[in-house]
């Protein structure tokens, strides 16, 4: 079972140039997973907060391309959060863990890279039951 110990922030690689840095992002020996899908959230309101869920089978690579936000991590014992804030950092969010995306900068952008593409059975949108999935593990 994770837990939000194992959800930690990767360091994607930097190329550095005068006209400006470069990350990279790919399926290779570099990713745990491979990539299926790739979506961004924009034009949130700063200081606004997105819906909390959790995912039974995928994980995530979340990425603030501009801005910072805030991610409240929740694994039914433990909670931690992360400032994502550099375009450089990936947070990765293993699967059964529950995630609230907050505190949006004006401007902000989350780029999520996700290891299955999309599946609605695969979401936990309520609290109670993430708690009791996360005690039938």
């Amino acid at each position: 079972m994770e837990n939000i110990f194992n959800c930690n922030l990767v360091e994607l690689q930097k190329i550095k140039n005068r006209a400006g840095n470069l990350s990279v992002v790919e399926n290779s020996g570099s990713m745990p997973f491979d990539i299926k899908r790739v979506y961004y959230i924009y034009d949130v309101p700063g200081g606004s907060d997105r819906g909390g869920h959790a995912h039974k089978e995928l994980e995530q690579y979340v990425i603030a391309v501009s801005g910072a936000f805030d991610i409240q991590l929740d694994d039914g014992k433990n909670k931690k959060t992360v400032r994502l804030d550099r375009p450089y950092l990936a947070l990765h969010i293993k699967k059964g863990i529950w995630r609230e995306t907050r505190n949006f900068t004006s401007g902000a952008i989350c780029m999520v890279i996700a290891s299955h593409k999309y599946d609605y059975s695969d979401y936990i949108h309520d609290y109670d039951n993430f708690i009791k999935y996360r005690k039938n593990e």
